[in-house]
């Protein structure tokens, strides 16, 4: 009687300890190396992000991005910073491969540096989104997802001729780096905008007319168009910071007193140059960017020291990189579906709609 007792107890106590291992559902990881369901019904994935640098409010804010969106998913992100680094940037992700983490997000410091470790991720079953700068041809990536460069530009100087009108504009450019692709883009998108709304010709004889006046202005210094009024009489290179930009402007302003504007590809460097327009004396110049959203600017737009700036939110870049990461994690998408180019919706932002941008500004 007593070891009948003893096995019913021991059969009882079996059933309790398999309903209690089935109704652990923390998100270990399966036999076949995926994650199993968490206590929420999502999936426990363990996300990698490769960021170049940590020197500037755009990638301070599009690490805490990721990492609130991704976290809102119930998955488990590491960052590791290369720091401008491009050694450091392939030692982060070989880490994240050794890790065997789900999927990497990365922010590249060169295009073509980075391309054997994407390609080392790929062969090892791990893809890579790129989040704000593209990379080589020669990548096996899934995507590259940032903000729409050209248009962008396009539209801060389409409303730019608007208010110009018929008058001229004799401005300077602050450039962020030789041969950046992003920069060239926000660049000939604020003289494609400017030439369309000022000579009133289609966008795509804009974008030529643009590249021709790039061309003139990578050649000579300076360009011109002398039927829409606009000159370019200098170009300065300003790394995109505040501290850079402001080093770039004075020289340029000291040249030429007489502007009516400063263009730039970013706030930051237009901040140094807004400080270098102030050290000069001279006042009632407008200040256009192509492109960033630094919540800086759109104070000051809303003050009207600050004409434009193209929308480059760094929240709006992580929100679209980690749909398309759910897309394939969770929904199962190919990952070869996808464009070579992801981009984000463009948007000028001047005095009049700076309110439906600002949560989203940096």
């Amino acid at each position: 009687m007593k070891k009948y007792k003893f096995s019913l107890v021991a059969a009882l106590l079996a059933i309790l300890l398999v309903l209690a291992g089935c109704s652990d559902s923390s998100g270990t990881e399966g036999t076949d190396g995926k994650k199993e369901g968490n206590k929420d019904g999502g999936d426990k994935f363990k996300i990698g992000f490769a960021i170049k640098t940590q020197d500037s409010p755009y990638f301070v804010s599009l690490v805490e991005a990721v990492k609130e969106y991704a976290e809102e998913e119930g998955w488990a992100v590491t960052v590791l910073d290369a720091n401008g680094d491009t050694a450091k940037e392939a030692e982060n992700i070989e880490t994240f491969i050794a890790q065997g983490v789900d999927l990497i997000y990365l922010d590249a410091i060169e295009p073509d540096a980075v391309v054997p470790s994407i390609n080392k991720a790929a062969e090892a079953g791990i893809g890579v989104i790129n989040l704000d700068s593209g990379v080589g041809e020669e990548a096996e990536d899934i995507t590259t997802v940032y903000s729409d460069n050209k248009q962008n530009g396009r539209l801060v100087g389409l409303a730019y001729a608007e208010k110009m009108g018929d008058e001229e504009i004799t401005s300077i450019i602050l450039s962020g780096a030789k041969g950046n692709v992003a920069g060239g883009e926000r660049r000939t998108g604020l003289f494609a905008g400017i030439l369309e709304g000022k000579l009133g010709v289609s966008e795509e004889e804009a974008w030529k007319l643009a590249g021709e006046l790039d061309d003139q202005l990578t050649s000579k210094g300076k360009a011109s168009n002398a039927e829409a009024k606009f000159s370019v009489v200098g170009q300065g290179w300003g790394a995109w910071t505040e501290e850079e930009g402001l080093k770039a402007a004075e020289d340029l302003i000291t040249a030429n007193p007489n502007l009516t504007t400063v263009l730039g590809e970013n706030d930051q460097m237009l901040f140094g140059a807004m400080t270098a327009l102030q050290n000069a004396g001279i006042e009632k110049v407008d200040i256009v960017a192509a492109a960033d959203g630094a919540k800086e600017a759109y104070d000051l737009i809303k003050e009207g020291k600050y004409f434009a700036t193209g929308e480059n939110s760094p929240y709006k870049v992580a929100q679209l990189g980690i749909k398309i990461g759910k897309e394939i994690l969770v929904d199962g998408k190919d990952p070869k579906s996808y464009d070579e180019i992801t981009l984000t919706e463009p948007a000028a932002v001047t005095k009049d709609n700076v309110d439906e941008y600002y949560e989203f500004g940096f």
